[in-house]
């Protein structure tokens, strides 16, 4: 009895696993790779989708048995909007799709034109080749064409004048204006001020020209310098300027840091007309890509001439795989040309590597179903609704995070005057702030002077602004009118 129970649970045992295992590789061929539902659950009753894709970082990765990636997320979102079930399957030859030599279609393009899938999700660019054969929804990405480069093969020698590269030729101008015109007011000031030169005919005035030049280059230098204000008009200029000067050092420190760090103004290599003019580098794209066949049949002579090098070298310089590209980008004097938002990717992720600034061609990543399927439109108008609801931008943040700590060097330049406007503004109120009290105390002196001598106010504050700038004839002729009007 024990051993018939013991058959009956084995042969039980046996029975189920192979119907799990049975379950488990349903479905399943040589190319396939993952299987797919709908993210609602509500599987039963829903249609199938085949999914053709290619594997590139960050669109598609495999990570153990599944698939992760921007274009799976995306995939998932939505199969959830529009109910239905899907099974991802990756391209057998590894090719975006190309004309083949006999008419035929390669890669993913070919694939869904045999009817070998429904849609293709993946990094594929909207050409007018392409969509001749197959249709496209609304572009989920927007990328163009760029150049990838290492950093230390695209490097130049640094100017000798490197150091003045953080603020732009217009912003040193503004500063060395706002330098003399803060000299000349603390020189100003420091004369009428009577609290800071209290008898102009016994004593001399320190704050001369040139020591106010030299207060001025002592607090941009953050060293103090003689002679010290007193006056509070003096001090109100000084306070300020120091200010300025500080709020300035930080914004040089800052971006001067940011020009070493970014190296974008190292780089020689910043249109596709320099790549063509060097010699150092070799340069390719991938083969029966997009981007190759946009130089192919461009009329731009930079383009035709980029065309002929690369067919020319073709078995040497065109690669099969992205992967392959960024590996030989950085281990060989090779710049890659290929589409702009990927080279960004591989830039955030490989800190040694650098895109060119020129970006042309202008395009975008679909979704490509055969002609007059039924769900071209349905995907377009997800699309459309994820775009709206900031979905694909959480997507393009999240899969295009940089692990370097640079700034960008899109984000980099010399600063312009307008960026210090503050800056200048708040100076130039300083200055005139001072100018003012300067003239309140002198006005105030001359108040007590005129009232102590029984003269005119007007007279003994002109007085004292003519002895003071040392206006001789000015002086002498206000004294003879003070002197009528007193007889």
């Amino acid at each position: 009895m024990d051993k018939g129970l013991h058959f009956t649970i084995c042969v039980v045992t046996a029975v189920l696993l192979l119907r799990e295992s049975s379950q488990a590789g349903a479905g399943r061929n040589d190319d396939a790779v993952s299987k797919g539902t709908d993210p609602r659950g509500a599987g039963e009753g829903l249609p199938t989708l085949t999914v053709t894709t290619i594997l590139e970082d960050p669109y598609v990765m495999v990570r153990g048995a599944e698939l992760e990636g921007y274009c799976m997320e995306l995939l998932a979102a939505l199969a959830g909007m529009l109910r239905f079930q899907y099974r991802v399957r990756v391209v057998g030859d590894g090719q975006y799709g190309a004309v083949a030599a006999g008419g035929n279609w390669s890669g993913m393009i070919g694939e869904i034109l045999r009817r070998e899938a429904d849609i293709a999700v993946a990094p594929l660019t909207v050409t007018s080749a392409r969509e001749e054969v197959v249709s496209f929804t609304t572009p989920f990405l927007q990328t163009g064409i760029g150049i990838l480069l290492r950093k230390d093969t695209a490097s130049q020698d640094m100017s000798f004048f490197h150091f003045l590269s953080p603020f732009s030729k217009e912003t040193w101008t503004a500063l060395l204006f706002a330098y003399l015109l803060t000299c000349f007011c603390l020189f100003l000031v420091a004369r009428l001020s009577p609290c800071e030169w209290n008898e102009p005919k016994n004593e001399e005035n320190h704050f001369t020209f040139l020591n106010s030049l030299w207060f001025g280059a002592g607090a941009l230098a953050l060293q103090g310098a003689t002679p010290r204000p007193q006056a509070l008009s003096v001090r109100v200029i000084a306070v300020v300027w120091w200010l300025f000067t500080l709020a300035l050092l930080a914004a040089y420190i800052a971006n001067f840091t940011a020009l070493l760090s970014s190296g974008s103004e190292q780089l020689p290599i910043q249109t596709f007309e320099d790549l063509v003019k060097q010699r150092n580098l070799e340069f390719g794209t991938l083969e029966g890509s997009s981007t190759f066949y946009y130089f192919k049949n461009s009329k731009n002579p930079i383009h035709q001439m980029i065309y002929e090098y690369m067919e020319k070298r073709r078995e040497h310089v065109l690669v099969k795989t992205y992967q392959e590209a960024v590996q030989r980008v950085m281990d060989s004097n090779y710049a890659f040309i290929g589409e702009s938002i990927s080279q960004d990717l591989a830039a955030a992720r490989h800190c040694n590597l650098i895109r060119a600034p020129e970006v042309i061609g202008a395009r975008g990543f679909g979704i490509a179903t055969t002609q007059a399927s039924p769900w071209t439109k349905p995907l377009s108008i997800a699309v459309l609704k994820l775009r709206e609801s900031g979905d694909l931008d959480y997507l393009r943040n999240k899969w295009w995070e940089s692990s370097c700590l640079r700034q960008s060097r899109e984000r980099w330049g010399p600063l312009e005057p307008p960026a210090l406007g503050g800056l200048f503004l708040t100076l130039g109120i300083g200055l005139a702030l001072g100018i003012l009290a300067a003239l309140a105390e002198l006005s105030s002196s001359s108040r007590r002077a005129a009232a102590h001598a029984k003269k005119s106010c007007c007279s003994v504050f002109t007085e004292e602004i003519c002895t003071r700038l040392r206006i001789k004839g000015a002086a002498r002729q206000s004294q003879e009118t003070s002197g009528k009007a007193n007889a």
